[in-house]
């Protein structure tokens, strides 16, 4: 079961409970409830957890057995790193500017030169996503249709996290709060919109 495979992982990469929860951003009796079996982390956290332990979230879930698993090696290049946390991105100038520097925060990716944590403001987002959370952002130009991500509107326009939805001409930017309303552009008004990034993952940071 995903709780045995999930400790001897974490005993095979000679790591604490306590080691594990630092790298996640969770408390240690959170793991310990995965590790018992009285809990379990969501497919995001379970990515996160295959990358800590230089394994695959196939592997901890059991989708194929151990001795058929693709060698450690194979999935060395995604990395524990620390990405920088912001609390606000604009475009200006061709570039992202990141303003109100946090810190940083450990993440498990391939290039960490291509992500960024947002500190996530407001409720518009709830309640799948709360003030304050942080949201794992990979720096692209485009979005499909249903993305998350961080988007840039207006001239002077400071980023925001929305559903990008593509409706005929027109995109709409979707709050997951049904208190607000969501945002749509037409014409010249796209010509202002920046995508700033896809978002991967988000978390509670406290």
């Amino acid at each position: 079961m995903f709780a045995e495979r999930l400790k001897q992982a974490r005993k095979a990469k000679k790591l604490s409970q306590a080691e594990v929860s630092r790298l996640l951003g969770v408390t240690q009796q959170a793991v310990g409830k995965w590790e018992t079996g009285r809990s379990t982390p969501d497919p995001g956290t379970v990515a996160r957890l295959a990358g800590i332990l230089d394994t695959t979230a196939d592997a901890l879930l059991g989708l194929y057995d151990t001795a058929a698993a693709p060698p450690r090696a194979a999935f060395s290049r995604y990395t524990e790193c620390l990405i920088p946390v912001v609390g606000t991105v604009k475009a200006g100038y061709g570039a992202l500017a990141f303003e109100e520097d946090y810190g940083t925060e450990v993440a498990s990716v391939k290039d960490p030169s291509q992500y960024f944590y947002l500190v996530v403001k407001g409720d518009s987002m709830e309640p799948r996503i709360s003030d304050g959370d942080l949201a794992l952002v990979h720096r692209q130009p485009t979005l499909e249709n249903g993305d998350l991500g961080v988007l840039i509107y207006g001239t002077e326009g400071e980023g925001t996290l929305k559903r990008y939805i593509q409706r005929g001409s027109a995109v709409v930017l979707q709050p997951f709060n049904p208190n607000y309303e969501e945002l749509v552009l037409r014409g010249e008004e796209l010509e202002h919109l920046y995508i700033a990034g896809k978002v991967v993952e988000t978390k509670a940071r406290w």
